[in-house]
């Protein structure tokens, strides 16, 4: 018989709650490993399992406390509508169509063909049917003719941004880099009940001049106001846009002077219809790359916090709740919507946002891809 040491592994498995108030002893359970000195005729293992009581120590006081992410829930979409270069650019509900603008919506079409291309329209009621459950095959969408007037032809023309409908009376704003820097163009137009035909008239555009003067950055982003058009720049932080102000103009395209814009830092994409309170949201997006965004304070995020996708990226993807009215337009006190960043660490550039049941559709440029997707509102604790 010979003598040998018999060596147990020790595994420790246990699950830690923690929370922020006293700690509480906690049952868990350990494979205890002891080395014991045995007469025995072959190698065994010698393994017995026992309760312990473990404390858990409650959290370090200067643990970072994350802001809820919210998730896209992605959409996939058919046809042209799924090729990154339809860079989607702006949305709007026309009826129970979502309207989705391509930046330059003859994408698709050849170099000197003289058709002008399209914008698409996409059924609520496949929208319905694809987020409840009831279909998964990708989104088709209706081409709509688009007749684009003179618009091709503006020197420096850098496509379509935003849109707009009342009724059937459609607006947009066209970015254009000219020789003195960028600036906006306003055009009207009007869409057939039928989705036959979109036609805009590009004999009368009033120029909106830009407002900071970064390079690419106009006035993107538009709203319709009790029968009055609000046009909002791109860059509104404290280092390039330091007094910003909302620019109004009539449905007649008359200019009506301008009203002050609270200052955001970053980027203002797009934005959604108002609601009865005068209230609506805007996509708040920063690509890294883009330095002379980079604020020294983010005010949002001083106020509201990170979440831990967002810790991880110098990115940002929310969206903002803003109020207009006479005085101006303001952020309200509502918390951002902070969306949760893709895994892979590419950042979605969200150019288009429309109100959707009890949250928004979403849509990016061609960066990363086109992504169309739901964004729910948060659930909000009844107190």
């Amino acid at each position: 018989m010979s003598k040998v040491r018999v060596f147990v592994v020790l595994l420790l498995v246990a699950t830690f709650l923690v929370a922020c108030q006293s700690p509480e002893p906690a049952i868990v359970e350990v494979e205890v490993i002891r080395e014991v000195e045995v007469e025995v005729p072959v190698e065994i293992e010698v393994t017995r399992v026992v309760e312990v009581e473990v404390e858990v120590a409650p959290p370090l006081a200067d643990a970072p406390v994350y802001f809820e992410e919210t998730a896209v829930q992605n959409i996939a979409l058919a046809g042209e509508l799924a090729d990154r270069n339809a860079e989607i650019s702006g949305m709007a509900w026309y009826g129970d169509y979502l309207i989705l603008m391509p930046q330059y919506p003859n994408f698709y079409l050849e170099e000197g063909t003289e058709e002008h291309g399209s914008v698409f329209a996409v059924a609520k009621a496949d929208i319905d049917a694809y987020l409840n459950g009831e279909s998964f095959a990708p989104l088709e969408s209706v081409k709509i003719p688009f007749a684009a007037g003179d618009a091709y032809a503006i020197e420096g023309f850098e496509g379509f941004e935003s849109i707009v409908f009342d009724g059937d009376n459609v607006y947009m704003t066209i970015e254009v880099e000219g020789a003195d820097g960028m600036y906006a163009l306003l055009v009207a137009g009007t869409i057939a009940p039928d989705l036959s035909a979109l036609t805009i008239d590009t004999a009368t555009m009033p120029e909106i001049t830009t407002q900071s003067g970064v390079e690419n950055m106009s006035d993107e982003t538009m709203v319709l106001v009790d029968g009055s058009l609000v046009t909002i720049h791109e860059a509104n932080g404290v280092a390039v846009n330091a007094d910003p102000v909302a620019h109004l103009f009539g449905t007649d395209l008359s200019d009506a002077g301008t009203v002050p814009m609270t200052n955001v830092e970053y980027r203002i994409t797009d934005a959604t219809a108002l609601d009865e309170n005068g209230n609506f949201w805007a996509v708040n997006y920063f690509y890294p790359g883009e330095e002379i965004l980079m604020p020294e304070v983010d005010p949002v995020a001083e106020t509201f916090g990170r979440g831990p996708t967002h810790t991880a990226s110098a990115g940002v993807e929310r969206l903002l709740e803003f109020n207009y009215s006479a005085d101006g337009v303001v952020l309200t006190e509502t918390a951002p919507i902070m969306i949760q960043l893709m895994a892979d660490g590419n950042l979605r550039n969200l150019e288009g946002i429309a109100r959707y049941e009890a949250g928004f559709l979403v849509a990016t440029d061609k960066y990363p891809s086109t992504i169309f997707g739901f964004v729910p509102l948060p659930e909000v604790e009844e107190e």
